[in-house]
């Protein structure tokens, strides 16, 4: 016969137990990344990336605070220094440790000053383009039919046109070139990419199951749009417009140099390269350093932009 005192003691001491003895908790599934989630991971692992991030904030610190960088002025020079190109090393800081130009202007101030016109000329133009070229191919993919059938053929029109050469008859018809003036001639002809991409993006997603449901469920085609296909549908045009914006400098200091962009007395590198030219036998400083930064600035932003489509698409991973 079974003791029955023993069997209650060894249930009591199991109903006792500490909770160490308990079996583990099971642990909560991670969260799963999303597809900005996953870019962002692989970009902070990416030396093109952060390369190209430090160059691109150092541009815009340069941009925004010329005045941290040299005390010395862009447009005034003194003939004393008439066509000085030798630096002087010994002192880093000073307004003539890049040489001179004609006119007695430091090389340096106007290094430091002309990235101003080029960068804000690329981001203006690069926000026009991607907003009205977003739309614009957001609408033609989404509606399809008819107005997909407008909009792509005058989408066709203006991406036949050549770029440069539009912008330089755009140029003409005006009399002032000001910064905005080449940023108007840049973005009428350059948002036809944005559209092609934009439009082949909405064109897949308009078909994906979640904007079936939003559909089903009766939202809007505003909601539709903004809600569920243009977040889904930015990753490729984000890239493109990366990319786009270094050509965009890239054109306005060609623009420039042509002499049918911007001139003296605005700063920018286009304009330098361009004396430059003309005084190459006597004074190469003063094409060497702007030239030097041009490459640069397309150069970070083109990494930028291959890094971001590297992490954007999956198979490239």
């Amino acid at each position: 016969m079974p003791d029955v005192t023993k069997t209650a003691a060894v249930a009591n001491e199991d109903a006792i137990a500490p909770p160490s003895a308990a079996a583990p908790a099971p642990q909560k599934p991670e969260k799963a990344r999303s597809l900005w989630g996953d870019a962002w991971a692989d970009l902070r692992r990416n030396p093109y990336f952060l390369v190209s991030s430090v160059l691109i904030f150092f541009l815009l610190i340069i941009t925004a605070f010329p005045g941290w960088f040299t005390s010395a002025s862009p447009t005034v020079g003194d003939l004393v220094h008439h066509y000085l190109g030798k630096p002087d090393l010994g002192s880093v800081g000073s307004e003539g440790w890049l040489g001179y130009d004609g006119q007695g202007r430091s090389v340096y101030a106007r290094l430091i000053y002309g990235t101003r016109a080029s960068v804000i000329v690329g981001i203006c133009v690069t926000l026009i383009v991607t907003i009205f070229g977003g739309v614009i191919g957001m609408l033609a993919g989404y509606f399809g039919g008819v107005i997909d059938a407008i909009l792509s053929r005058v989408t066709d029109i203006f991406f036949g046109i050549p770029f440069l050469l539009g912008a330089m008859v755009v140029l003409q018809s005006f009399t002032e070139r000001t910064i905005w003036v080449v940023v108007f001639a840049l973005a009428f002809l350059g948002w036809t990419q944005i559209t092609r991409v934009m439009r082949g993006a909405v064109i897949t997603i308009k078909q994906a199951d979640y904007v079936q449901a939003a559909k089903a469920l009766g939202a809007g085609t505003t909601r539709i749009l903004f809600r569920h296909i243009l977040p889904n549908a930015m990753a490729p045009v984000i890239v493109v417009a990366t990319i786009a914006l270094g050509g965009y400098i890239s054109a306005e200091a060609t623009l420039s140099y042509l002499g049918l962009g911007l001139s003296s007395p605005i700063v920018s590198w286009g304009v330098d390269i361009s004396t430059g030219v003309q005084q190459i036998r006597t004074a190469q400083h003063i094409l060497l350093y702007p030239s030097i930064m041009l490459s640069i600035t397309v150069l970070a932003f083109i990494m930028l932009g291959e890094a971001v489509r590297n992490a954007l698409d999956p198979k490239l991973r």
